[in-house]
């Protein structure tokens, strides 16, 4: 029965337009900085090359698939939450809006594996989203730009041969869909208290917007505030690319993450639970 739900939930989300969204947005924008990156890739190169004179002899061009995947990522994550949020701000709110809720909620179906059919089902749109951006940046980038030695400056300089940047970019990807969906419970706590799916994502994208710009400015006061924010934990896929991998720190951030996610939830179960059907 639950599995249905979930197959139930995923039939409303792809029947809506605002789902498809995310993925038309990637599907123009990626060819897009791709073509960009190949005519101006020579800049970037030299740029590169500039910083390595007299410590390195370089064969070749190190501007490839993977770097370009790698600078997409660096510069995409402010904007990748909103496309995420489209779909989990409406998934509770929208049926509250459209009244279905007075329906759906008299079958001898508890109200928590509604709504918990409804938050996997939100999961499952936001890997497959995440998903569809690593084949669009890292798989279209490397059979346009090719592939080779991936050049990573951390700290100094960290060179990955390409079987290790597949590898990395594998985990990378995989961080990236559990912090995406941190930011999708935040915003379907959201869209558990209200019957309109716009409230939800501009409610989301304002929480995240603050938060970010609390985390990016350098002050002492901010730099205290940090550590509670769940943003400050956001940049785990990019410690794969740290040599050794920081794996203390990423399971640290992991944890908190989940945390949040937990209280998320909480918020949601406890609002939902009590929604009165009616109104």
């Amino acid at each position: 029965m639950f599995l249905m739900l979930i197959k139930n939930e995923l039939i409303k989300i792809s029947g809506k337009w605002r789902s498809f969204i995310g993925f038309f947005a990637i599907a123009v924008l990626m060819p897009l900085i791709l073509w960009g990156f190949k005519v101006g890739g020579g800049q970037i190169h030299r740029e590169m090359t500039h910083q390595l004179e007299g410590v390195f002899t370089t064969v070749g061009t190190l501007f490839n698939g993977f770097l370009a995947t790698y600078i997409v990522m660096n510069f995409l994550w402010v904007h990748i939450p909103f496309l995420v949020m489209l779909v989990a701000g409406d998934v509770v709110a929208g049926e509250g809006a459209a009244g279905t809720f007075r329906i759906y909620l008299t079958r001898p179906i508890s109200r928590w594996k509604i709504l918990l059919s409804k938050l996997f089902a939100t999961y499952i749109y936001t890997a497959i989203l995440i998903l569809f951006f690593a084949l669009m940046s890292l798989g279209l980038g490397s059979l346009w730009l090719g592939t080779g030695d991936l050049m990573i400056i951390h700290k100094g300089i960290l060179i990955l041969p390409p079987e290790t940047a597949w590898l990395r970019f594998a985990l990378s990807f995989l961080f990236a869909i559990g912090v995406m969906s941190v930011v999708a419970t935040l915003c379907f706590m959201f869209s558990s208290m209200v019957n309109n799916g716009i409230g939800p994502i501009i409610g989301a994208m304002a929480v995240l917007i603050v938060f970010l710009a609390v985390s990016s400015i350098p002050l002492d006061l901010f730099e205290k505030i940090k550590p509670f924010l769940f943003t400050t934990y956001f940049d785990i896929w990019k410690k794969v690319f740290h040599n050794p991998i920081p794996w203390g720190d990423i399971g640290k951030s992991f944890l908190i993450l989940f945390a949040y996610s937990l209280s998320f939830l909480g918020v949601s179960f406890s609002v939902f639970t009590r929604k009165d059907i009616l109104t």
